[in-house]
């Protein structure tokens, strides 16, 4: 009896337990420094932020990180699943259910500092050969804007190599992420592309009340201070 207990029991469907006793799965590229692999560890400043939502909640998750993609479909079509950071814009509001800001920030055109690659506004842009990430959002803003010339990677890394080796002309940007790196690597702000809040994206059958928690809980953290000491932390400074 008790054998037969236990396998009705187990053949229960998931959706039958409470959804604070689901565990939440969150997807992510690489990103550094918001979002990236070092060794067996995933860190960034957009971790830090998700890391302390779940332990403020206190719900199980994991997170894995995926070319951008893959990420972004999951987070679309698998239930208790959110990407992030994932710039929200008209055309994803509907996609999700969203809980933001991890960051508000401007994307901006770059190129190398070596170059003879300027472009005062948009329209100048559109000559050059402009990399990016497939199903990134920046992708989607430069077709928007009538950008032709589009070299589609994997993931931001693959698009990097491929500016710095001077195989595109121009790539998309956090301006955050710019102003850290232009530190380091030869390289020059050409114009604006877009500004826009990143947040958390969840499937759209993501339980409300959960969500809910997990809003509350950045807000906390953005009024206490702790959002901007973590950005801190990884070298970015807030945008004014």
């Amino acid at each position: 009896m008790k054998r037969l207990l236990l396998l009705a029991l187990l053949a229960l469907p998931s959706f039958a337990a409470p959804a604070s006793a689901q565990t939440i799965t969150f997807v992510t590229e690489e990103y550094a420094p918001f979002n990236y692999r070092d060794g067996k560890l995933i860190k960034g400043a957009t971790v830090e932020q998700v890391e302390k939502i779940m332990a403020d909640i206190g719900v199980g998750y994991t997170i894995d990180v995926m070319p951008w993609a893959r990420a972004f479909s999951l987070a679309r079509s698998t239930p208790m699943t959110c990407v992030f950071a994932t710039a929200h814009n008209a055309a994803r509001d509907s996609l999700f259910k969203w809980v933001e800001p991890l960051l508000v920030d401007r994307n901006i055109l770059i190129a190398r500092q070596d170059s003879d690659v300027s472009a005062g506004n948009l329209e100048e842009a559109k000559k050059y050969v402009v990399g990016t990430q497939r199903d990134d959002y920046t992708e989607v803003t430069l077709k928007e804007n009538g950008f032709t010339k589009l070299d589609v990677a994997s993931d931001f890394n693959a698009t990097l190599r491929k500016l710095l080796g001077g195989r595109i002309d121009m790539m998309p940007i956090s301006e955050l992420y710019f102003d850290k790196l232009k530190a380091d690597q030869p390289l020059k702000m050409v114009t604006v592309l877009s500004s826009q809040p990143m947040g958390i994206a969840c499937e759209k059958n993501f339980p409300d009340d959960l969500l809910a928690r997990m809003q509350a809980s950045l807000d906390r953290l953005i009024a206490s201070g702790e959002q901007k000491q973590i950005f801190l932390k990884y070298g970015l400074h807030l945008l004014k």
